[in-house]
């Protein structure tokens, strides 16, 4: 039989109905009723029993349902053996700020436990990465964002990342004890890109607030966001790991700015029926650990 059929009785006896199981596994029903007839067929008893409107297993149909999870267990794990084995591919959707700021001491890691490993990082529009994810075509996504990016996606908040108004060191308002809205008022800014969602949140925020204010440059690298800062150029609004460094050392300042609509969530993307190999396991495991180390600190 086609491992097809054992997932489709897996999943009618964890569902209890042909409809929903068709609906969960992207079938039509009658396929699914197709494919449990050929099963019974086959092992020659009625395994799925009807009363009323609910379905149950026979008692043959229990036993078949513990060695069909038995196998299917162990396809997978079969797989990931042999990927292991010829090192296997993970491939990582995110932003730009995240690959360049956050992921790399976690990808080290992931290259010392698994060194055959081939880790692709892949940096997109967030639009563009949540297709990948429901599409298969990264294996994991992470972002910032403050809502859920797609029902469909399961979705994991790793932690709360804040956003830093950033200003050269001498900038007058980094003499102020609180940077307000009203403060703003006729700033020149560097932003990033039209689609970064930050920044479309600050402009937002600015617009509804009547602030008055000019972009002075537009830019996709945030490295040269920060070094036009450096020199005086304007303001800028980043997040807050892309600028840490440059606050610890006294190159920028970050401006006593706080607004409750100015924060982001650190969000962990996978599409619910992923497989999870052992580099993607290990990957998680780690990323939800440094998070509440943080959280501990």
């Amino acid at each position: 039989m086609d491992l097809t059929y054992l997932r489709t009785f897996r999943e009618v006896a964890k569902r209890q109905s042909f409809t929903r199981a068709a609906e969960e596994l992207g079938y039509a029903q009658s396929s699914v009723t197709m494919q449990i007839q050929k099963i019974e067929k086959e092992y020659g008893v009625p395994l799925i029993e009807r009363h009323g409107r609910q379905l149950r297993l026979t008692p043959p149909g229990e036993e078949l349902l513990k060695l069909f999870v038995e196998m299917l267990d162990l396809y997978d794990r079969s797989k990931e053996t042999i990927a292991q084995q010829i090192g296997g591919t993970l491939t990582i959707g995110t932003i730009d700020s995240l690959a360049a700021f956050y992921l790399p001491p976690f990808l080290q890691q992931l290259r010392t436990r698994f060194p055959g490993l081939n880790i692709h990082l892949q940096t997109e529009q967030e639009a563009n990465l949540v297709t990948k994810i429901k599409d298969g075509e990264v294996d994991i996504g992470l972002l910032l964002d403050r809502n859920t990016t797609d029902s469909q996606l399961s979705r994991t908040i790793i932690r709360n990342e804040p956003l830093v108004l950033i200003a050269p060191a001498n900038h007058p308002l980094a003499r102020l004890d609180t940077v307000k809205l009203q403060d703003l008022n006729s700033c020149e800014f560097i932003v990033s890109e039209e689609s970064c969602i930050y920044r479309s949140l600050f402009e937002n925020l600015l617009k509804d607030h009547g602030i008055l204010f000019r972009i002075g440059f537009e830019l996709s690298n945030l490295e040269a966001i920060k070094r036009c800062v450096m020199n005086g150029l304007g303001l800028a609004l980043l997040p807050r790991i892309v600028a840490q460094e440059e606050i610890k050392r006294g190159d920028l300042a970050e401006l006593p700015f706080i607004h409750p609509e100015i924060h982001f969530d650190l969000q962990l993307l996978l599409h619910p029926k992923k497989w999870k190999s052992q580099p993607l396991q290990f990957l998680i495991q780690m990323l939800l650990a440094d998070a509440q180390e943080e959280t501990a600190v």
